[in-house]
C-alpha cells in the first residue's frame, strides 16, 4: 500500500450528518465507527462519547477521499481549527522517519504507539501550528 496523505476533519458532533452530506457530494461509500467499538479497559469511553464518530472514511467517486471524526468531550473542540493532515500506509520505516521530522520542533499530543484498533498511532502539531496523525496499518498488503 502507497503512503496517502488525506485531509481530516474534527467535527462538534455531527460528523456523521457531515460525511452524509459529503457524500451526497462527491458519491461513493461511507464508512464510519463510533467509540463504544473500540471501548476497553485500557481505553474508556465517556458516556457521552459513545455514539460520536471515532473515524469516518468517505472513499468517493474519482479517487476522492475525505476522513472525519468527532471531537471526544475531552478534548477542546477549536472552530476554524477543524483539519489535519492524516498520512496512513503500511511502510512502517518511511511513516516513522515523517513522523520523527514532523515532530521536530514541535509538539506530540498523542505518541506514535500501538492503538486500540491494531495498527501504530500518533498525533502531534507540527513547529509550524499544522495538526498531523500518521497511522502505521497492521494488514500487510503485499
Amino acid at each position: 500500500m502507497p503512503v496517502r496523505l488525506n485531509s481530516y476533519i474534527s467535527f462538534n458532533g455531527n460528523a456523521r450528518e457531515a460525511m452524509d452530506f459529503y457524500k451526497s457530494v462527491f458519491g461513493g461509500e461511507v464508512y464510519a465507527d463510533n467509540f463504544a467499538k473500540y471501548e476497553s479497559t485500557d481505553m474508556p469511553i465517556a458516556p457521552e462519547d459513545r455514539n460520536k464518530i471515532m473515524h469516518a472514511y468517505l472513499k468517493g467517486d474519482n479517487d476522492i477521499e475525505l476522513m472525519a471524526s468527532d471531537t471526544p468531550s475531552h478534548m477542546k473542540f477549536t472552530p476554524g481549527a477543524q483539519i489535519s493532515l492524516s498520512l496512513s500506509g503500511n511502510d512502517e520505516v518511511l511513516l516513522r522517519g515523517y513522523w520523527t521530522n514532523l515532530a521536530e520542533g514541535g509538539t506530540v499530543t498523542v505518541p506514535l504507539g500501538k492503538s486500540p484498533w491494531g495498527d501504530t498511532f500518533g498525533m502531534l502539531t507540527d513547529k509550524f501550528g499544522i495538526d498531523w496523525m500518521v497511522n502505521v496499518s497492521s494488514i500487510d498488503t503485499a
